[in-house]
């Protein structure tokens, strides 16, 4: 294929080609129902040429990898889904209402759509007639056999107006005016064809669609179908006798059977028109300017498009996002960025508790402060609940008069620092995903809501991604769950093959003991290896069961006592043999905590395992206590205790930290970054006794910047 490369290359992508306002209002319609039919949206992107090539070169392209090229939009649009078909339409729009070619009167959209149409439904007809085994194929060559045609439109609108105006109705003549230009649309199509991986079959029957006879008898089946249809579609343009010979001697039809083919086009046609609710009919004389009933059209589209444009950078990085951190970020960036909006926090639904449960989010330090904070949805008085439960967005702003207000929605407003507060419900198929809550003054409310459609749609997208994300990570948790029980039975061997070594063990350290003296100071340390060796015994029985809920004792517990315990018997091992130096930085005032000692020295245990392996040259190990008092009145606590916050460690290392593809799983079993060995356990089993121990447990860790673990743990009551 020889085109020149100086002309091709002032030619953009599909970005600037326009799209018929018709189709796109009708699939953004069809897009945005609660039960999208994708049946129904394959047939309305059928019928456009410029949004059927975005969808083919999108679906092929190297970001999705498919290992065999997709050539049908019905494939194609069952492949990318709704949500991605209606984002690049509004992204057609978008070219379309921003960056119309100053000289646009002469090319009718609606001309060219009917010709495509037209086009293709012939092709596909004399491909069944002809029993050719892909008419599907054949359809969507035909639809885009003159996309050259847009694109010299779009990007040379002068020079192409030029011609249009100087050969109406006269497809042979305009081809003549292309040549002279330096490239015709035959070879623009091709190009582009090629360029998105096409089939090189459909490739050829673009850019051979205007040659001569004589060559396109001695063609392939493909090429000489969407030729013929091209020539009858053509042909019945001009209201020139219709070619049969030439349909004969390249297809092998008969005048009967060519008649009974284009009947059955012009029913098909007015078939899809009546779908779409245009009016379409074979453009008289030569007629090609676009009617003043298709300009409004196309206006009223615009203003509709230039709403929904604001939304579609943000509903790219929704597409993009793959955990619900990342989620929450890109919808806190985006009603910032999109609506101005700044106090902006997320409950999202928990089934198994059965309440709203706050979720911070990083760009907003403030959050923090609602991280885990619960709103039980027994509580339908709260407007959080009732939004979602009601299914709607809910307003509310604080009175000096109003004494029935939901306490939680007093102290939600008054925490925000806003006259009131608008909850917005996230479902997703009918299901809660949660509520946005956004905290606004009266004057702000009154600008807000004249953009709630958007702000609707918005927050649908949101809870659309959220769900995904859930759904991905529903099939990872049932194989968690069987991966424990294969664990458990390997437990109980390990059980049974330890217990007795550690009892020799035991005895040894008794002798040893009573060797010697009792004022000996190794006497601390003895006692410390058999409460270790008890706690040894004590985690090799709770691994036997590692798959059920593990039932521990609580009770007061002195964390400081416990580390320093740790560390007097690690410390010089970790020195000596691993150049790692331990620093404790313990608040002396610092309370007791409601837990199990075992469980909590096995976390200990882990994580400065964990470090240890980290820091395979040595470094710093830095071990600090605190007490934390509790954020916000509505934190949760025990029933019928009153919370007294909790106690703070963290566990910083000054090691390579985490490789970024390791944070998002890292609490899950048998993930791990390490080599030699390793199971991957250890986080997983700190992160389950953690839970168990109603504490927090979150990780900090940069590349190259060390890893920091921080633990809070429920204060005693009686503390």
């Amino acid at each position: 294929m020889q085109v020149k490369k100086a002309i091709l290359n002032k030619i953009s992508t599909f970005r600037n080609l326009p799209t018929l306002p018709h189709i796109l209002v009708e699939l953004i319609a069809a897009c945005n129902e609660d039960d999208i039919d994708l049946a129904k949206v394959s047939k309305i992107v059928e019928k456009d040429p410029s949004l059927s090539g975005k969808i083919l070169k999108l679906v092929n392209s190297a970001h999705y990898g498919l290992p065999k090229k997709i050539e049908s939009i019905h494939h194609s649009i069952n492949y990318l889904g709704a949500n991605t078909v209606r984002n690049m339409a509004i992204g057609a729009s978008i070219c379309q209402t921003f960056k119309p070619p100053k000289v646009n009167v002469l090319f009718n959209l609606k001309v060219f759509w009917w010709h495509s149409l037209k086009c293709a439904v012939l092709a596909r007809l004399i491909a069944k007639k002809t029993q050719y085994s892909n008419p599907d194929e054949v359809f969507l060559t035909g639809l885009l056999h003159d996309i050259g045609r847009l694109v010299l439109w779009v990007n040379q609108p002068k020079e192409y107006s030029e011609l249009l105006e100087k050969y109406p109705g006269r497809p042979d003549l305009l081809l003549a005016g292309e040549i002279r230009q330096g490239v015709t649309h035959c070879e623009i199509g091709a190009w582009l064809l090629h360029r998105w991986n096409i089939q090189p079959f459909m490739v050829d029957a673009v850019l051979y669609h205007h040659e001569s006879i004589e060559k396109i008898k001695t063609a392939l089946p493909l090429v000489q179908i969407v030729y013929a249809a091209n020539v009858l579609s053509e042909k019945a343009v001009q209201k020139e006798e219709k070619p049969n010979s030439i349909i004969e001697e390249l297809c092998g039809l008969t005048p009967s059977q060519v008649d009974e083919v284009l009947a059955q086009t012009d029913e098909e046609v007015g078939e899809v028109a009546r779908l779409l609710g245009i009016e379409i009919e074979e453009p008289k004389e030569s007629e090609s300017h676009v009617s003043e009933k298709d300009l409004e059209k196309q206006e009223d589209l615009a203003r509709e498009v230039r709403d929904v444009s604001l939304l579609l950078g943000t509903l790219q990085d929704l597409m993009e996002s793959h955990d619900e951190d990342s989620i929450l970020s890109v919808v806190y960036q985006g009603l910032q960025l999109l609506f101005d909006i700044r106090e902006v926090f997320f409950f999202l639904y928990d089934q198994e508790k059965n309440c709203l449960m706050g979720k911070p989010v990083k760009e907003n330090e403030k959050s923090l402060i609602i991280n885990d904070l619960i709103i039980s949805m027994k509580t339908e008085s709260s407007l959080l609940v009732a939004s979602l439960v009601q299914r709607k967005a809910l307003e509310l702003f604080l009175e000096p008069t109003d004494s029935d207000t939901v306490l939680i929605d007093v102290q939600i407003i008054r925490f925000i620092g806003k006259e009131g507060m608008l909850c917005l419900p996230m479902l997703a198929h009918g299901e809660y995903v949660g509520t946005i809550v956004v905290g606004l003054d009266k004057f702000e409310f009154s600008h807000l809501s004249k953009q709630d459609r958007l702000l609707n749609l918005f927050s649908k997208q949101a809870a659309m991604s959220l769900h995904a994300d859930q759904m991905r990570r529903a099939p990872l948790t049932k194989i968690q769950s069987e991966r424990a029980g294969a664990s458990s039975d390997i437990a109980r061997k390990v059980f049974h093959e330890v217990n007795n070594p550690l009892t020799i063990i035991k005895n040894y350290l008794k002798i040893l003991g009573m060797k010697l003296a009792e004022q000996n100071i190794a006497q601390d340390e003895i006692s410390i290896l058999n409460k270790e060796i008890d706690r040894i015994a004590h985690i090799l029985r709770a691994l036997t069961s590692f798959s059920e809920s593990d039932v521990r004792e609580k009770g007061p517990v002195d964390v400081n006592a416990v580390l320093s315990d740790l560390v007097k018997i690690t410390k010089e091992s970790l020195r000596k043999h691993s150049g790692i130096d331990v620093h404790l930085d313990l608040k002396h005032t610092l309370p007791t905590v409601i837990s199990d000692e075992n469980s909590i020295k096995q976390i200990f245990v882990n994580l400065i395992k964990n470090a240890a392996e980290a820091m395979r040259e040595g470094g710093n190990l830095d071990i600090k206590t605190r007490h934390i008092s509790s954020h916000l009145e509505g934190d949760p606590a025990p029933e019928g205790v009153e919370s007294k916050g909790y106690v703070e460690i963290t566990l910083k290392d000054d090691g390579p930290g985490i490789p970024d593809e390791i944070k998002s799983r890292l609490f899950d079993p048998f993930v791990t970054s390490k080599r030699g060995g390793h199971s991957g356990l250890g986080l997983s089993i700190v992160h389950n006794l953690v839970k168990a121990l109603n504490g927090t447990l979150t990780c900090e860790s940069d590349k190259g910047n060390g890893t920091c673990f921080k633990i809070g743990l429920p204060i005693a009551p009686d503390a």
